[in-house]
């Protein structure tokens, strides 16, 4: 949707669809954190999320917006993340097969998840090129519908509710900061700010190895990384021309971080606010702590993506 005044009605209608299937997660603080970052701080907790991440929330506005001639032939995307085990739970609790693209190198716990899920799995080449191959040739002979995992409207309407969630919970917010990996989370939290509370200030953030929507902003056109190499794994995608449209309309800037700054924010929140979080969810609270000074003093919104962690590789 190229007319930004046609988003409102549609996150809304979003947020009434999916909120039989969603949890309304809470929205946690830290006095600790706060007197580090010398700024008030309210972290949206998408880690306690079905599925353990914000993805659940555009995977099932996605999946409960087809009709039914659309849905009975299933749906299919390719992920080695939360897109995947989430679509698979969507589309479990519509009735309908999830065919689910991961590469072969997708990690074990990632791949019982969507198992457990119920998705059918069909595994490719690591590469962004197999996966999207191998989709496009189960959706031409199954005729399931592509649920891309942030290039598509139904998804970033969705991801757009956990900002309209934190907005509502918490009043006056000068800045509201996310991470960008695909772009549909910053795309969908530019645009609920931009409505909701349009004096606040929204800032996407990334890992400095991973940078491809900072560079893009700069260049003014699509850019990708000089080289992927970061630990956020669930941030490596590139953003696609639509989201970096939305981005370019509505995110004030993007602010990169390093992954040793990762790794310590990701140490804070869990020991500050006794919450799991994945490097990704981190990387919002790093920028704002290499970046205290421009935020002293302001009310800040904090979306924790997702608490999606290998327990016997945790980076510490």
């Amino acid at each position: 949707m190229s007319d930004l005044s046609t988003w409102p009605a549609a996150i809304r209608a979003a947020h009434r669809r999916i909120a039989p299937h969603i949890h309304r997660t809470p929205v946690l603080t830290s006095s600790r954190i706060d007197a580090l970052v010398g700024a008030e701080l309210w972290f949206k907790c998408e880690n306690f999320q079905k599925v353990g991440a914000f993805k659940a929330r555009g995977a099932f506005n996605a999946v409960l917006s087809l009709s039914e001639a659309a849905a009975a032939a299933g749906v299919v995307t390719h992920s080695s993340g939360n897109h995947a085990a989430a679509l698979a739970l969507a589309a479990r609790t519509r009735g309908i097969t999830a065919h689910i693209v991961m590469p072969q190198t997708a990690s074990a716990a990632k791949k019982a998840a969507v198992a457990a899920y119920g998705g059918q799995i069909t595994y490719c080449a690591p590469t962004l090129e197999a996966r999207e191959a191998t989709a496009a040739a189960i959706a031409l002979e199954t005729g399931a519908v592509m649920i891309h995992p942030y290039d598509n409207d139904a998804v970033i309407a969705g991801q757009a509710t956990a900002a309209v969630e934190l907005i509502e919970t918490v009043k006056g917010l000068d800045v509201v900061a996310c991470p960008v990996g695909g772009g549909g989370l910053a795309s969908g939290t530019g645009l609920a700010t931009r409505w909701l509370e349009p004096a606040a200030r929204m800032v996407g953030t990334e890992p400095a190895g991973a940078d491809d929507a900072w560079r893009s902003l700069q260049a003014g056109a699509l850019t990708a990384a000089a080289r992927i190499d970061t630990i956020a794994d669930g941030l490596r995608a590139m953003i696609a021309p639509r989201t970096f449209a939305l981005i370019q309309a509505c995110v004030d800037e993007v602010l990169t971080v390093s992954d040793a700054a990762i790794v310590e924010a990701m140490r804070l929140i869990w020991t500050s606010l006794k919450i799991i979080v994945e490097p990704s969810a981190a990387v919002p609270l790093a920028a704002l702590i290499e970046h205290r000074a421009e935020i002293a003093g302001r009310r800040v919104g904090v979306i924790l993506t997702g608490g999606n962690v290998d327990l016997d590789q945790l980076p510490w």
